[in-house]
């Protein structure tokens, strides 16, 4: 039986740890050698991630220092499994005692009864939004062998509600990772409305992934657009994904879809960008864009009908330190899956022509 806790097939992630346990981590395999890399290299994508930071998040106070275990000597990697630890500091089991013997309206609680007859109630255990921590970790390293090879993915707010950015700037800097000062007011109000009457708020977050070559990606069940929506959809509040003009495809027409070529000093590339990126499966050379609907946080003050485990209807209340929305944290969790499956992809690539294993063991012939 498997757990499904592991990622990828070249550069591969398996995070393991509960919400409330001792640590929560990760081993990464695969990863190439001589990559300069270090916990400060770590820090800024933990920090984006970690609770605490604003009257947006949940008030659990945890640092989120990341402990590199192995496979890195003198400050570059090694070639070998890299063990990430992040302990957990900041617990408070006990506001989560009374929910052991009920099942939460939006969570995993009774599905996890259901599978496996038994469930970690302290914050869900494996089932919690914490154990992202270990997907961002992972996902700053991918994010340093991609550095170095010019391709970058960027995150960040699309919309909270009904509230949508609108011009992209990028010297702004808020709480909501919103990069437009109007639609971020206008989003913190939203969301202090709601949180004041024990409620919460969704929102959408669009990625672009800068400098990705032409021909990465498999053209049947491969596809890089496969693969990314595989992982953004595993981010345990992501509800729906889309790439490119997505769903407002269905509304255009072939000629309007379609982005034409052009050839320029030798070089071609793309008039327009509706694909996002990929055509295929595999990249086109373009920007790779796409988006991904996060749900209202589920742990919410306000009254709601449950289930106890007698089968009794009962009307609950939770307790505890919960994120009011859970988008702005998501961001950098978006970033990180999405530089896991690109380091994948860079990876499998070298395999798929003759020519490249040439250039690479220096044979002719």
């Amino acid at each position: 039986m498997s757990a499904g806790s592991s990622f990828g097939k070249n550069f591969t992630v398996t995070t393991f740890g509960e919400s409330h346990g001792a640590a929560l981590g990760c081993v990464i395999d695969g990863c190439p050698a001589g990559i300069e890399l270090s916990a400060d290299d770590i820090r800024p994508y933990m920090d984006r991630r970690r609770p605490g930071q604003s009257e947006f998040t949940t008030k659990r106070n945890e640092t989120d220092e990341v402990e590199i275990l192995s496979g890195v000597f003198e400050g570059k990697t090694e070639g070998t499994p890299i063990a990430l630890l992040i302990r957990n500091k900041d617990q408070h089991s006990k506001d989560y005692s009374e929910i052991a013997s009920y099942y939460r309206p939006g969570h995993a609680d009774y599905t996890f009864d259901q599978k496996f007859g038994f469930r970690d109630y302290r914050g869900g255990g494996r089932s919690s939004g914490r154990e992202t921590a270990a997907r961002v970790a992972a996902g700053a390293v991918a994010a340093r062998l991609l550095n170095g090879l010019g391709i970058k993915a960027e995150a960040y707010t699309k919309s909270i509600g009904d509230i949508e950015t609108g011009a992209f700037d990028p010297n702004e800097k808020n709480e909501l990772y919103m990069p437009d000062h109007e639609a971020y007011l206008k989003a913190a109000e939203y969301i202090r409305g709601l949180s004041g009457k024990g409620d919460s708020a969704g929102g959408v977050i669009e990625c672009v992934i800068h400098g990705v070559p032409a021909g990465l990606g498999d053209p049947v069940f491969d596809k890089l657009s496969a693969r990314l929506a595989y992982a953004v959809m595993s981010i345990g509040a992501v509800k729906g994904f889309e790439i490119g003009d997505g769903f407002a495809s269905s509304l255009a027409t072939g000629l309007g879809n379609n982005d034409s070529f052009r050839s320029e000093a030798g070089s071609i590339s793309k008039v327009s960008n509706h694909a996002g990126g990929i055509l295929g499966g595999i990249s086109d050379g373009s920007d790779i864009i796409f988006r991904c609907a996060v749900k209202p946080t589920a742990s919410i003050s306000a009254t709601q009908h449950a289930v106890n485990k007698d089968g009794d209807n009962i009307d609950i209340n939770i307790k505890g330190r919960h994120d009011p929305v859970i988008v702005p944290r998501a961001v950098v969790v978006v970033e990180a899956m999405a530089s896991l499956v690109m380091a994948d992809a860079i990876l499998s690539d070298g395999c798929d022509r003759l020519e490249t294993l040439k250039q690479i063991y220096g044979r002719q012939g």
